[in-house]
């Protein structure tokens, strides 16, 4: 599916419109989440030209990243690249990639500043100038990629099913997607895709949820998850005018490279225990909004869910009882099956 607004509006948007978030017309790319309180000391140490010029929607950064690559798509000026820095460690790497020449000078101006904050003995970060539909032209190879992040950018793609495809094809097996866009509860009207200022508000290019299903499954992905979800507003009435009737949100996904999964949750009798050994979250560890696992507390769960922890890097932090050979009909999940009774686990499968 390809939108109506090429790669040269967007570059002009955001390499010349806009120079701070304060030039922003919508609630679109402002952080949606907080940024949880161990990464607040590590966003300290990131420098405020970088932060002024930051036009994410969310907090996409995944636990476990520890000797991680990661790939930032329409990394900017790099904080969101400088933050995954600290994460991944020396032994890791991020490489951040945007097609605006003027964000990624921002961004390279601070990477030996950077490197001596974080205290690395060299920079484990690379800045390249090019396009989320063609990474191989930077030469990001098959299975090569951990994680990939991306705040707010895939919405401005003109065509997002070729970055999606990317994106699946420089993943490892058993990697993660893991990313904040934003969304629309319709279809929108050629006249909103062809707009440069709700394009560049990120609102142009809003993927239908729904569409954004299709795509997926198409792609050969039929499960991920929703880890957030916000509405947007905007804060101009002539861009709410223009809306209508349609619904923005911005929604933080993880995506997991399992081919293997299916497109309904299955009831195979699996039980999952969180370990409480990741980094910070030794009570309690979120899978998605409502997979919230309690340390030491089993939780039945489908096998899509089963093979999320145990064949992604979150595996060393679950063990899994069960497997597949005997099959029970399709799992009872949803949100509120968690909170229809006092006595189950938190989350289900959805």
């Amino acid at each position: 599916m390809t939108d109506l607004h090429t790669h040269e509006d967007v570059r002009t948007y955001y390499g010349e419109v806009l120079k701070t978030k304060a030039d922003l017309q919508t609630t679109a790319c402002c952080p949606t989440e907080a940024i949880p309180v161990h990464l607040r000391s590590k966003v300290a140490l990131i420098a405020d030209e970088i932060q002024t010029k930051f036009y994410g929607c969310g907090s996409p950064i995944p636990d476990v990243l520890e000797g991680c690559t990661v790939l930032d798509l329409g990394c900017g000026t790099g904080r969101d690249v400088y933050l995954a820095s600290q994460l991944v460690g020396e032994q890791g790497r991020v490489i951040g990639i945007d097609m605006t020449p003027q964000q990624l000078e921002v961004a390279r101006k601070y990477q030996d500043e950077h490197r001596q904050r974080f205290g690395h003995e060299r920079s484990n970060v690379s800045f390249h100038e090019g396009y989320m539909e063609k990474l191989d032209d930077i030469g990001v190879e098959d299975s090569s990629v951990d994680v990939a992040i991306s705040n707010c950018v895939i919405n401005l793609a003109p065509d997002k099913k070729a970055v999606f495809r990317e994106i699946l094809r420089v993943l490892k097996p058993g990697g993660e997607l893991y990313f904040s866009d934003v969304f629309s509860d319709r279809r929108l009207s050629t006249d909103m895709k062809q707009d440069p200022v709700l394009v560049g508000e990120c609102l142009g290019g809003a993927l239908y949820v729904e569409d954004f299903r299709r795509m997926m499954s198409d792609l050969g992905i039929r499960d991920y998850r929703v880890i957030a979800s916000s509405p947007i507003e905007p804060s101009n009435p002539e861009l709410e005018e223009r809306c209508g009737n349609v619904r923005f949100y911005s929604m933080t996904i993880r995506v997991f490279n399992l081919p293997q999964l299916e497109d309904r949750c299955e009831d195979y009798g699996q039980v999952a225990w969180y370990l409480g050994t990741i980094d910070n979250k030794p009570h309690r560890f979120g899978l998605d909004d409502h997979h919230i696992f309690l340390t030491g507390k089993p939780m039945p769960v489908c096998s899509n869910t089963a093979s999320m922890l145990a064949d992604s890097r979150l595996a060393p932090h679950f063990r899994i009882d069960g497997n597949t050979d005997v099959h029970f009909g399709i799992f009872d999940c949803g949100p509120d099956a968690a909170v229809q009774s006092s006595d189950a686990s938190p989350g289900a499968c959805c």
